[in-house]
């Protein structure tokens, strides 16, 4: 099929098709190697977009900056203290205003329904640089870092261990739906994501031939595992008083050399980052001091190891979201 995204917006990977997806994975590549050989690509000059952050990041504003400027655009970026959206303004009436400076909008923050009141409100494409639900412009950073390691997306078994609820394993099962991998969910059943959420994405794998598995048996959920993918145990968002509680119910799933060793041989380790690898944070001493947890949901062993593809991945950020833009601007 032939494959326009003119106009779009990317506010979540259960609006896209396969080929849609998978167009815009081709299209992250062509410009990869056009930014690895110095290659100019301003395709878009002339154009302005604005990055709406309620919630930090460095590797989506990074990648966001980064990619509209290789590709000629003008970018502004806005954080709560530099906009009223929300405060002494409407989500409505902030979208509309930009929708007529701007030629698209990133949001990251919390609520899909503010993401998609953007969309809607604001007449030009948005895309969702994170929400509570979903994390869309990770998912291709996660396929492209995925197929460049086994020249393959359909039939690879991905693990995600640790909260399943949140954002990034989402759309994880959502994206291996799409993309025709065998998603497992390892972790605590109380931790499972949404039912109804894994009921949609085990009809999208059953037309795609791959899988949807939840376990909370460590040793079944990562045999014979091509990825394993983990994510930090506390959310950015959640009240600090979780901490103790989430530690110990994930501490069974943390990523270690054992973990490593019952998948593949050639198995690798992916994180959306940042990463509780060792003390070397603020956070990781705080924890240390309180729980006695010197590494959290992955070992340094495993972090700093060859099977480790986590920097790849956060290079990948920048030529996914390079190709989105291009992709719904053009």
């Amino acid at each position: 099929m032939a494959v326009n995204l003119s106009g779009r917006s990317f506010l979540k990977l259960l609006d896209f098709e396969p080929e849609e997806i998978r167009y815009l994975l081709d299209v992250a590549k062509e410009f990869k190697k056009l930014k690895l050989t110095n290659t100019p690509h301003k395709y878009l000059e002339g154009k302005n977009v604005a990055l709406l952050f309620e919630k930090t990041s460095t590797r989506t504003r990074c990648a966001f900056e980064v990619a509209g400027y290789d590709l000629g655009m003008g970018v502004t970026f806005l954080d709560p203290t530099s906009s009223q959206m929300g405060k002494k303004e409407s989500i409505a009436d902030t979208a509309r205003v930009l929708g007529r400076m701007y030629d698209g909008l990133e949001y990251r923050g919390f609520s899909q329904k503010i993401v998609e009141e953007i969309s809607e409100k604001s007449g030009v494409p948005v895309w969702n640089g994170l929400t509570d639900d979903f994390h869309p412009t990770q998912m291709l950073a996660d396929l492209l870092t995925i197929e460049e390691n086994f020249g393959r997306l359909k039939g690879i078994n991905l693990t995600f261990m640790g909260d399943a609820r949140n954002n990034v394993a989402n759309s994880l099962m959502v994206a291996s739906a799409k993309m025709g991998l065998n998603f497992t969910c390892c972790g605590p059943k109380e931790l499972f994501p949404n039912e109804k959420l894994v009921d949609e994405c085990r009809k999208i794998a059953a037309e795609n031939d791959c899988t949807i598995t939840l376990t909370d048996d460590v040793k079944k959920g990562t045999e014979n595992a091509d990825v394993i993918y983990t994510d930090i145990w506390v959310s950015m968002g959640e009240p600090d008083e979780i901490w103790e509680s989430r530690t110990k119910l994930l501490s069974p799933y943390q990523v270690n050399k054992e973990v490593m060793a019952n998948a593949h041989d050639d198995a690798i380790f992916l994180h959306c980052l940042p990463s509780f690898h060792n003390l070397e944070t603020t956070i990781g001493k705080d924890v240390y001091e309180k729980f006695g947890f010197k590494e959290m949901e992955v070992t340094d062993e495993v972090f700093e190891s060859k099977q480790s593809k986590v920097f790849d991945e956060a290079e990948n950020r920048m030529h996914t979201i390079k190709a989105v833009m291009y992709a719904t601007l053009k």
